[in-house]
């Protein structure tokens, strides 16, 4: 009796102190707001705590790359991840999330989806994109770029040469605490138009509501797809967290947040 007495407070001490492990979270910025709330929901659930590293994608996976301490990487894009499973330093990649690029406009700046080429085509036209290979966001944006070369001929070396890169790289000019990077580079004048995921309408609207969406014409949308691994080495938390992220609870909060949610068929 005293064995097993002994081996039940032993368990339940090693639960209690499992409990109180930090998880590692390296996530892609957009994904900010919908993580950090389904951080604080599943650490009400299991009482794990989370640590968020929130940046670019192509950034965070370097850093994993030269040994910082990961456990879960939820990523913009398919290949960064992928890039870390064929270096053996992670498990296989799902596809957890989706997004679509959009154009944000500065107030007073008259642009349709229909005139939307024109405008960004536009000498005077200040065209703003994130930093391509360092966040996927700008690749994203260059691939808008090389589908406009069928509806215009020549509009994708043109674009590509007057994009401003203002975000997501090394080098790049953060926005100050608490406000949104590309409502940021607007309203300071930066830049006229800015392509970016059509999630930040909801942070945007918040926080400016005279910045414009205006959807990318069908001839040049495209979608992004984001995706997630366990890092080798991670704890059984680490793989708890990832579970959360895929389970109903987590893609109903990406859902809220404006997100596509594959898992629950939407």
């Amino acid at each position: 009796m005293r064995r097993l007495l002994v081996a039940g407070v032993v368990g339940l001490m090693a639960q209690a102190a499992a409990a109180q492990e930090t998880v590692l979270l390296h996530s892609a910025g957009s994904l900010k707001a919908a993580l950090t709330e389904m951080a604080q929901a599943f650490e009400a659930q299991t009482k794990i705590v989370v640590k968020p590293v929130f940046g670019a994608s192509g950034l965070l996976r370097e850093r994993i790359e030269k040994g910082e301490a990961a456990e879960v990487f939820t990523s913009a894009d398919l290949g960064n991840p992928q890039a870390l499973a064929r270096e053996g330093l992670g498990g296989p990649v799902v596809l957890f999330a989706r997004n679509e690029l959009c154009v944000f406009a500065r107030p007073g700046l008259s642009v349709t989806s229909e005139t939307l080429l024109e405008a960004m085509l536009d000498p005077m036209v200040k065209l703003g994109t994130s930093t391509p290979k360092a966040d996927p966001s700008g690749d994203y944006a260059f691939a808008v770029f090389a589908r406009a070369e069928a509806v215009k001929p020549g509009a994708k070396a043109a674009l590509e040469a007057k994009a401003l890169q203002l975000t997501g790289g090394p080098g790049s000019v953060p926005a100050p605490e608490g406000a949104n990077v590309y409502g940021h580079k607007l309203a300071s004048g930066a830049a006229d138009l800015f392509l970016a995921y059509c999630t930040n309408a909801q942070p945007l609207g918040q926080e400016q509501p005279d910045i414009r969406l205006v959807r990318l014409p069908p001839e040049l949308s495209v979608g992004a797809d984001y995706g997630l691994t366990v890092l080798n080495g991670a704890s059984p938390n680490g793989y708890k967290l990832a579970m959360f992220i895929l389970s109903r609870t987590g893609q109903e909060i990406l859902a809220k947040h404006g997100f596509a949610a594959p898992l629950l068929g939407r």
